[in-house]
Parts: structure tokens; C-alpha cells; sequence
């Protein structure tokens, strides 16, 4: 029996999924986390390093490793890829000037061997912002149709502050690892 058996073994019984939550500084990274697990979202400062969050949701158990996304942290990014069943990529929406990075940023992300597998979701987050991009608008400027077929992925606008779009992108995400590492329907 090889290694990756057993972990599905053990995974199947604790019915458990890690989530890395990543994405530029100021994204709503923390503010999703906290408004999915009914926390109070009003005060909220940036994150030096990660914050982890154990939480029940359906029938799993997550694992959510919120990881701070400025600039100087990002380099540290490649410690919590490990044993990564999916990742949240958070985009502010509002923010047209850093679309590049971003981009660049998560091409980089999605180049790493320990993340080939882990499902994507993207939170077009802010869509509350007057002036904020589209969905589809993101999805063309982070150039995500290279993707094709190479990875599950899923682009889904939400606002952090409203909670509008987060259920439908943590549904998405839980089906889409469940199916692949529970054999879920």
C-alpha cells in the first residue's frame, strides 16, 4: 500500500481538506475567512505571516491556512504548500493598478510542482465597490484560460464585507476536492 493511499485512508475517515488562502495584501483574505466562520469582521489588521482556522463546513473539516500577501512575505508562500488539497486565490477587484502582479503572482503559484493537483478557487472580491471588475473581467486579465483542462478552477465575485459569493465559491471548492479525494458524487 503507497503513501498516497494511506493518506486518502486517513483522510477519508477525518473527512478533512487544507485550504491555503493567498493572494496580494489587502485582498479580504482574513475578511473571507472570518465572515465564512460567522466571526466579527470590523476590525480587521493585515496579516504578518498566516493565521490558521479550523472549521466545520458541511461535512468537513477544514484546515484554512490564511497567509499574509505582502510583498516581503511572499517568498515564504512555498512553506504552506504542502499536502494543499485547495487554494483560494483572493483578487481585490477594486484594484486595477495591481492586476499584474497579481497575475503575476498567481502564474508563479500555479507553476509549483507541491500544487499541481490542489483545486483553485478565485474570489473576485470588493464586487460591492462601485467600479470594481468583473468576474469575467478578471479572469481575462489574469489570463486564466491557459488553465484549460490543466487544473479545476472556478472564478466566483463576492464581497468579504456583504458575504455575497462566499457560500458559492466554498461549495464549489469543498465538492470539487471531496470529489477528487473522497470520490464523492
Amino acid at each position: 500500500m503507497g503513501l498516497l493511499t494511506i493518506i486518502k485512508k486517513v483522510k477519508k475517515k477525518e473527512k478533512e481538506m487544507r485550504i491555503l488562502m493567498v493572494g496580494l495584501d489587502n485582498a479580504g483574505k482574513t475578511t473571507i475567512v472570518k465572515r465564512i466562520n460567522g466571526e466579527d469582521t470590523s476590525s480587521i489588521s493585515p496579516t504578518l505571516g498566516f493565521n490558521i482556522k479550523t472549521m466545520q463546513y458541511n461535512s468537513f473539516r477544514l484546515n484554512i491556512w490564511d497567509v499574509g500577501g505582502q510583498k516581503t512575505l511572499r517568498s515564504y508562500w512555498r512553506n504552506y504548500y504542502e499536502q494543499t488539497d485547495g487554494m483560494v486565490w483572493v483578487v481585490d477587484s477594486s484594484d486595477l493598478r495591481r492586476l499584474n502582479d497579481c497575475r503575476h503572482e498567481l502564474h508563479g503559484l500555479l507553476k509549483q510542482e507541491k500544487l499541481a493537483g490542489a483545486s483553485l478557487l478565485i474570489f473576485a472580491n470588493k464586487q460591492d465597490i462601485k467600479g470594481a471588475m468583473t468576474p469575467q473581467e478578471i479572469a481575462r486579465v489574469l489570463n486564466l484560460e491557459v488553465m484549460d483542462g490543466s487544473r479545476h478552477w472556478q472564478i466566483i465575485g463576492c464581497s468579504a464585507v456583504t458575504g455575497e459569493g462566499l457560500l458559492a465559491g466554498f461549495d464549489w471548492l469543498v465538492s470539487d476536492i471531496g470529489s477528487r479525494i473522497y470520490m464523492l458524487e
